[in-house]
């Protein structure tokens, strides 16, 4: 955008500050970064400018802005700076006591600062139309996307998680009941070895009393045979 370096060139709404107490050359330097930008974005410049001329011009924009609102009917959003120059101003002249009966002179210089917006050309708004409809256009296709795609996706993939586990859960039933079916085979087998077990103990303990009977036979009988051979001995 084409800076504009005087206010009879080109039809404007202006707004001028008088005898800013400040010396022109330290405001000029702020004017510079504003001059040819749109308002809004030369208002965000001043908003977050350090130095204390931004503050004077900020309030002779926001000035030339609401003249532009209220006489043009034009919106903030049609128009940029198109002009702003700060002239110099009466200078105020002070003194200080200095030694020996003299004076020190101090200066105090003043500006008149003026700022000019003007609306955009046809075709630098008809860009700035398509500028913003390719910007809504696009936020409204990511919003669309971002609902309905991301959505499809979240559902196939929650579809696919639910599956997996109930997959998982059936695995998970086949494998415990396996493993039961495996321990009633075990228990089984050990209440069969324990059965076992017990009838060879009980045959053990049968032969191992029929054998303690026979041995009782034989001591009673050998008992009954000295008895007899005592009583022939006496008889004798």
């Amino acid at each position: 955008m084409a800076a504009v370096t005087s206010t009879e060139a080109r039809p404007g709404t202006k707004a001028k500050v008088r005898y800013v107490r400040m010396s022109a050359s330290k405001v000029r330097v702020v004017l510079d970064l504003i001059r040819g930008k749109r308002v809004t974005d030369a208002i965000e410049i001043l908003e977050f400018s350090e130095r204390l001329a931004a503050k004077e011009i900020l309030k002779c924009l926001r000035s030339a802005v609401a003249n532009a609102e209220h006489n043009e009917e034009i919106p903030v959003e049609e128009l940029f700076v198109s002009v702003c120059f700060a002239d110099q101003g009466p200078t105020l002249r002070r003194f200080r006591p200095r030694a020996r009966g003299r004076a020190g002179r101090i200066q105090k210089q003043t500006c008149h600062i003026t700022v000019e917006v003007s609306r955009l050309t046809a075709e630098e708004l008809d860009e700035l139309r398509e500028r913003g409809e390719r910007k809504s256009a696009g936020k409204a296709s990511s919003k669309k996307k971002s609902s309905g795609g991301d959505r499809a996706a979240r559902v196939a993939k929650s579809k696919a998680s639910g599956a997996d586990t109930a997959a998982a859960a059936d695995a998970d039933e086949a494998a415990d009941e396996a493993v039961d079916e495996a321990s009633d085979d075990t228990t089984v087998v050990e209440e069969g070895d324990e059965a076992a077990e017990a009838s060879d103990g009980a045959e053990i303990e049968g032969s191992v009393t029929e054998e303690a009977d026979e041995a009782d036979e034989t001591e009673d009988a050998s008992d009954d045979a000295e008895g007899a051979a005592g009583a022939a001995g006496e008889e004798e």
